[in-house]
């Protein structure tokens, strides 16, 4: 009913940046609360960054000060702006949406696919 569609990774030097999207589409209402989260090889996956329908961010404190999340409402889109990238940022990274989908209004969870986040030298 809902997708979520992740996008702006790839490979860059350290000190690099990049900004991710994730984009939302089919039958809903609004989006709620909205995170993303990275997993890197051997780890477990961990929540960076969040942001609530009301535009409040909180930030895990590795990535404070370097990562900016972001939404546009008209556009169903998050994004992550990623700034001063490390090696240690190399993951997976995922968004994840509460979203009040259409006809029963009903709030839901989704995960996107993941954008390969590679940081190297």
């Amino acid at each position: 009913q809902v997708q979520l569609v992740e996008s702006g990774g790839g490979l860059v030097q350290p000190g690099g940046s990049l900004r991710l999207s994730c984009v939302a589409s089919g039958s809903m209402i609004s989006i709620k609360n909205v995170g993303w989260y990275r997993q890197a090889p051997g780890k477990q996956r961990e929540l960076v960054a969040s942001i609530t329908s009301g535009g409040s961010t909180n930030y895990a404190d590795s990535v404070k000060g370097r990562f900016t999340i972001s939404r546009d409402n008209a556009k169903n889109t998050v994004y992550l702006q990623m700034n001063s990238l490390e090696p240690e940022d190399t993951a997976v990274y995922y968004c994840n949406a509460n979203v009040v989908v259409t006809t029963s209004l009903r709030t839901r969870n989704y995960w996107g696919q993941g954008t390969q986040v590679t940081v190297s030298s």
